[in-house]
Formats: C-alpha cells, sequence, structure tokens
C-alpha cells in the first residue's frame, strides 16, 4: 500500500492531539513486525489541550513499528518544543504507549543562548522538560535580581 502526501489528524473527546504530514508512507503486507516506511520524511505535530501547537518532530526518515506502537525517525531529526528549544540528533524514537521520547545517539539540545550535547536523551512527547545523558557544552548564567 501507497500513500502519497499523507496529512492525518489525530483527535480525542473532538480536540486535536496530533497532525501527522508525509510525503510518501508505504506499507508492506507482513505477518508479524508490520511497518510503515515514510521514506521521504515525516512531520509530526503535538497541540495541547487548548489546540495550541506544544511541538514538532520531523525527520528525513522514518518507520512506524505497528506491533509496538513505536516510531523510529532518523536522518536529521529536529524536534522543537513551544518555548523555542531545538533538539538535533540522527536518531529518535518516539513511544506512543507511554508518550515519551528518545535516543542513545548524540544530540544537541539548543535553549536561548545554551548549546548542549550529550549522549542519550530522554522527555516527555510534547518535549516540555528534557533530561540528557552524558551532557557536555556550553551554559550561559545570568544574574537575577
Amino acid at each position: 500500500m501507497s500513500i502519497w502526501d499523507l496529512q492525518t489528524i489525530y483527535t480525542d473527546s473532538g480536540r486535536i492531539k496530533l497532525k501527522i504530514q508525509a510525503p510518501i508512507v508505504e506499507r508492506y503486507s507482513e505477518e508479524i513486525n508490520k511497518k510503515i516506511y515514510f521514506s521521504q520524511g515525516i512531520l509530526v505535530r503535538f497541540y495541547n489541550k487548548y489546540g495550541d501547537e506544544e511541538s514538532y518532530i520531523s525527520s528525513k526518515y522514518a518507520i512506524y513499528h505497528e506491533d509496538d506502537n513505536l516510531w523510529e525517525a532518523s536522518d536529521s531529526v529536529v524536534v522543537v518544543n513551544s518555548d523555542g528549544e531545538i533538539l538535533n540528533t540522527e536518531l529518535l524514537f518516539w513511544d506512543e504507549n507511554t508518550e515519551k521520547i528518545y535516543s542513545s545517539k548524540f544530540v544537541k539540545i539548543t535553549t536561548g543562548n545554551d548549546v548542549i550535547h550529550g549522549e542519550g536523551f530522554e522527555a516527555d512527547q510534547t518535549f516540555p522538560t528534557w533530561n540528557i545523558k552524558k551532557m557536555t557544552g556550553t551554559i550561559f548564567h545570568t544574574d537575577q535580581p
């Protein structure tokens, strides 16, 4: 099965929870380990209960593991939250069951004046707060009156 120019909206009780956009989606008939391929990239937008966009995830390639409700985004993965914090990595997983995003690979998070690097990362799917493992980087502190 192939789909071109996919635009899907997920709702709960009449409220938009997320939107998915992808140029091409391919699903192959497999008995086990069912997967859906997004070979030309994907954009997922998350919304809060008021209908405001909270964050988005984009990548140049993605796979949805149907049996596990697990998304695997790779190649130029970018996550941006409503505070303007930006995560860059080459591999990111999004677990629909736990509503968590995570990676064991190199990550870079840019927040205002700070650029933080690390190996490994986890956060809620809307990326409001996050935890970097093996953190390095430059963090600027300003004294507030």
